[in-house]
């Protein structure tokens, strides 16, 4: 799959309203993220733009900044303490753009951000296992499914659906 055309930066405060249509479009459609479907802009800002030693990006559709947002990434520590040599990360692809190479843009920029900030690995903590693309792209990044929580997300469409953890050493 060629590049798709645009550019990956960090986001800034100006981000957050441009994400919300297709962060909202996906957390209502019940199938990804166990967020709650009361969720508003103002409290899905919070999930999303997290504080550092948390980063958040956006994949914009042009090379110049202002461009349509096709998908953003967040990714910082897994947990704090003696758990912050873990990364993890959440993504999301506008719909409209999906199947276009953003998610994996986005993940490829995300493993190389954890290995340059000198994590040892990175875990996901809830892939639904119904999420086939991106379970396949992670596999495609070298990602293992450590183990499997029968029945722990409720999918709009499947009912009670697993969710995969998912390791990728960095070292």
């Amino acid at each position: 799959m060629r590049q798709p055309a645009g550019a990956i930066r960090a986001a800034t405060a100006a981000a957050p309203p441009r994400i919300w249509p297709f962060f909202r479009e996906i957390v209502l459609a019940g199938e990804t993220y166990a967020y709650p479907l009361d969720v508003t802009e103002e409290s899905g800002r919070g999930l999303w733009m997290q504080r550092p030693p948390a980063h958040t990006v956006v994949f914009e559709g042009a090379a110049e900044a202002g461009s349509p947002i096709l998908g953003s990434a967040t990714m910082g520590p897994n947990r704090p303490g003696r758990g912050s040599h873990v990364g993890t990360a959440s993504f999301m692809v506008s719909p409209a753009a999906r199947g276009h190479g953003v998610g994996r843009a986005l993940a490829e920029h995300v493993v190389a951000w954890h290995r340059e900030q000198g994590y040892r690995a990175i875990q996901f903590n809830a892939v639904v296992e119904t999420n086939t693309a991106a379970v396949a792209l992670w596999r495609s990044l070298g990602f293992t499914i450590v183990g499997t929580v029968p029945e722990a997300f409720a999918s709009a469409r499947h009912g009670l659906v697993g969710l995969h953890v998912m390791h990728l050493p960095l070292r």
